[in-house]
């Protein structure tokens, strides 16, 4: 059986230069920018996927598996016949490769990883693993970061691709990378040996995360995929603006629209025309006060921000509403889970025409 688990790109050659780098592990470095400033999907980039360990040979892999491997590193644009993977002995690596292919040839018929991840959700339902999403959005927010990166942002933007467990303590909002706290649960951080410990029901130190502020948000830089700084996203708080700056970035990237984000810690405009949710969860509660439908407090506990959205020029907007602002909500799981679907800002804003 082979790992089936997905991390995105590993390192090559350094081809995109910036200060101060960051997100390495995305792959950034691999990729130009064409004159729109859009990430050129390059052969380095391409190249890294048939690096990585799922789809590297092992030793008991087939010639037809070790030939094609090779042949893919040396042309990773090669298109491969199915019956090519047919030949393969293993059955895990042919899905592997399945996956990988497939997904390769959406990059490379786009051209440009952003219009890679804005196509997925224009041709109807999204069959890409979810991981693969993810990976996309490091990259692009990578891109879209590069020019104006603070530590505070680039944590902040961490919740794009990142689920993220969230603590309410005393009215403070934090979140912390789920992955990471999911870790130390069964590590306390020691790797295998904190896992033997716990499973030994051994108790462990306690192990605190840090939590990223104003005057040392530059520690991120020494720290930044390690995904082991907490953020407050409490309403006022520099965590909350600083995702507002990030989601503004990341609609100006793609759409070539200005908007304006900020924080509200309520809706009360009676000509409410439009609003999309951040994250699942963010949506349903969105549309149920929309619709005047009671939420039950639990429910409501679990809305965590509201944001009013609003256009630059209005002439962007469907003509209808123009100049009327779109209010945005994050919410987590009732388990505590944030999870956010940064598509929703690119395919759900009133616009006046398709970008």
């Amino acid at each position: 059986m082979r790992p089936q688990v997905w991390t995105g790109p590993v390192d090559l050659p350094h081809k995109v230069a910036a200060m101060p780098d960051f997100w390495r592990a995305s792959g950034f470095h691999l990729l130009d920018r064409d004159d729109a400033g859009r990430l050129a999907v390059s052969d380095d980039f391409l190249r890294a996927y048939f690096l990585r360990p799922e789809m590297r040979p092992v030793a008991e892999s087939c010639p037809a598996e070790r030939t094609l491997n090779q042949t893919l590193l040396e042309q990773p644009r090669l298109a491969v016949p199915a019956e090519r993977l047919a030949a393969f002995a293993d059955a895990d690596a042919r899905d592997n490769y399945r996956v990988v292919l497939a997904f390769r040839d959406r990059l490379v018929a786009a051209g440009t990883l952003e219009a890679c991840y804005l196509g997925l959700f224009r041709a109807g339902p999204v069959n890409v693993p979810p991981l693969f999403l993810d990976q996309l959005v490091h990259v692009i927010l990578r891109n879209a970061l590069d020019r104006a990166p603070s530590g505070m942002k680039a944590r902040a933007g961490e919740l794009l691709f990142r689920e993220q467990k969230v603590t309410i303590e005393d009215g403070q909002i934090m979140a912390a990378d789920a992955e990471t706290v999911d870790m130390y649960a069964t590590t306390g951080g020691f790797g295998s040996l904190g896992r033997l410990v716990v499973e030994a029901q051994t108790p462990l130190r306690q192990i605190s995360l840090d939590v990223i502020a104003e005057e040392s948000e530059d520690i991120y830089w020494t720290r930044d995929d390690r995904h082991d700084l907490v953020i407050d996203l409490t309403f006022a708080r520099a965590g909350l603006d600083a995702l507002c700056r990030v989601l503004e970035a990341w609609v100006a990237h793609f759409l070539g629209i200005a908007v304006r984000i900020q924080p509200v810690q309520e809706i009360s405009d009676k000509k409410w025309v439009w609003h999309t949710g951040l994250d699942a969860e963010g949506s349903k509660l969105l549309n149920d006060l929309y619709k005047g439908a009671e939420v039950e407090p639990p429910r409501l506990e679990n809305l965590l921000s509201l944001f009013r959205l609003e256009f630059e020029d209005s002439a962007a907007m469907q003509r209808d509403i123009a100049g009327r602002p779109v209010y945005l909500a994050m919410a987590k799981t009732a388990d505590g889970k944030l999870r956010l679907k940064p598509q929703n800002l690119l395919v759900n804003l009133p616009l006046a025409r398709a970008v």
